[in-house]
């Protein structure tokens, strides 16, 4: 392969270990991301509560896994508290899969979500790369799939009198989205009765393809001889690790005052820790115009793809497509399934171009994407080709952002904490805004709102150019654009 050469090689052999359990660590969190979705109607069942409280659930975990993003850089200042946080997230996210069977009252069940959006924000607020992408792809397109055998056909909750949406529940469970349930109201679904589910069994599967994860961050620390009760004499596996080398530069210029800082020493710490004044002194305006606008692209289009995965469904079913229930059923997993072939596709691809390049590809494809959906909106084939075109095009979106946004700050700032707090606003609030709207105007609505998003999105983008243009580089790093992907095995990788 021409992208992957014997320098890659020997790169990977070095790192091996590490790299292996940064992807199930990513893939971990895709496992823990995609199941509720799929599992909501029997966990409504398992809890006997309600269509709109269990709906709550959703906006429990989306809530606090923006929290814990917002934070998580404040347990990310070393390589050992980076590794710990790791082991504490997936550790979390395993007893989170373990005792969600046991947990029979929505308030509980909704405390246990939140603790598992905390634990996937603190664990996925560090640097974004495409091959951890791929995984976390991977492991969301895996969930609902072994989840599915175990999901209830008919209503989990027997009672004497038969409820009017029984025979409707694979479509109410496609049709949910986080949170609301207004679109819901109509439907009738008993709270009292027996219970009949047996969705335990698809969390305990998901626990225990989870355990070896948390063992294996530990087995790292040890071979790190981070752990303090267990010291070993083994030399350290990662003496290339980027967290440890951006830790030893960073040493490096503070004690060194032979050249002058343009951008302050700030470092991937949390949101609260880069919003103090005194990391702003001499900075210029470009400096926080690259922050904001990177934060608003990526609001933009991970906005899109929750809001799209969520209503695809919805939009199918009803006028002027009509698509059948089952068929429009595969439209999440089609689109899924393309973001997580995408992520794979642009490990090599981000090899050889430049991450303005590929944000440019990425942003252009996705707002003509939306006005060929809008053209074509009564063509089923090209629903599902749209489906998979979005997919494909939004699928590395987020690492090339934060890949171009770091390369023109050079990797100091704040650009990964704001830009993951941003993204998660725009997946929270967009959610929100196009279920009111399809509610109140009709579906016909959703491409109206993704083509506005689509562009918006551009917009931002030549905004982020522009500011890229005004923003001052370093005398020392006058020789190399920021635009220009750094050389394998350089620090300043940004590939994965």
């Amino acid at each position: 392969m021409w992208w992957w050469d014997a320098r890659v090689t020997t790169l990977f052999k070095r790192n091996l270990q590490p790299t292996l359990t940064y992807w199930s660590v990513f893939f971990s969190f895709g496992l823990c991301i995609a199941f509720l979705g799929p599992t909501l109607l029997d966990l409504r069942c398992q809890t006997q509560s309600s269509l709109s409280q269990i709906t709550w659930v959703f906006f429990s975990q989306q809530f606090c896994l923006l929290v814990g993003s917002c934070l998580g850089g404040a347990f990310k200042r070393t390589l050992a508290q980076s590794l710990l946080a790791l082991f504490a997230s997936s550790l979390a996210i395993s007893v989170v899969f373990a005792i969600i069977p046991f947990c029979h009252n929505v308030v509980v069940l909704a405390v246990v979500m939140a603790m598992a959006g905390l634990a996937m924000g603190c664990g996925d607020g560090g640097e974004h790369y495409e091959a951890l992408h791929f995984f976390v792809g991977f492991g969301a397109l895996l969930s609902p799939l072994i989840a599915d055998p175990f999901l209830s056909d008919t209503n989990c909750i027997l009672t004497n009198v038969t409820a009017n949406g029984s025979s409707n529940l694979p479509h109410i469970r496609k049709s949910l989205v986080p949170h609301h349930p207004g679109n819901l109201s109509h439907y009738d679904l008993p709270t009292k009765g027996l219970v009949v589910t047996r969705v335990s069994y698809a969390f305990w599967i998901m626990a225990l393809i989870n355990l070896p994860v948390p063992f294996a961050v530990f087995l790292l620390l040890y071979k790190e001889r981070l752990v303090p009760c267990c010291q070993s004499s083994s030399p350290p596996l990662l003496p290339a690790d980027e967290l440890a080398l951006e830790t030893r530069a960073a040493d490096k210029d503070d004690s060194s005052t032979s050249s002058p800082k343009i951008h302050p020493e700030i470092g991937h710490g949390d949101l609260f820790g880069c919003c103090q004044s005194k990391n702003f002194r001499g900075v210029p305006c470009s400096y926080f115009a690259v922050h904001v606008t990177g934060a608003l692209l990526l609001f933009m289009t991970d906005g899109i793809m929750g809001e799209y995965s969520g209503f695809v469904y919805s939009y199918a079913v009803e006028e002027p497509l009509s698509v059948g229930h089952k068929m429009a059923g595969y439209l999440p997993s089609l689109f899924w399934g393309f973001i997580t072939m995408g992520r794979l596709i642009s490990i090599p691809v981000s090899y050889r171009m430049k991450p303005a390049t590929m944000v440019f590809i990425n942003v252009v494809g996705v707002l003509i994407t939306f006005f060929l959906l809008l053209i074509f909106s009564y063509s089923v084939v090209f629903l599902f080709v749209g489906t998979a075109s979005l997919g494909l095009f939004l699928s590395s979106t987020f690492p090339s952002v934060l890949a171009y946004t770091e390369d023109i700050l050079q990797y100091k700032g704040c650009a990964t904490t704001v830009l993951v707090t941003g993204a998660g606003l725009g997946e929270m609030v967009l959610q929100l805004l196009v279920g009111s709207i399809i509610h109140d105007q009709g579906s016909y609505s959703f491409l109206v709102c993704g083509t506005i998003f689509g562009a918006l999105a551009f917009i931002f983008y030549v905004f982020l150019l522009f500011f890229h243009r005004m923003h001052p580089q370093p005398q020392s790093d006058m020789d190399l654009s920021p635009d220009k992907s750094p050389p394998v095995g350089e620090p300043e990788l940004y590939q994965s």
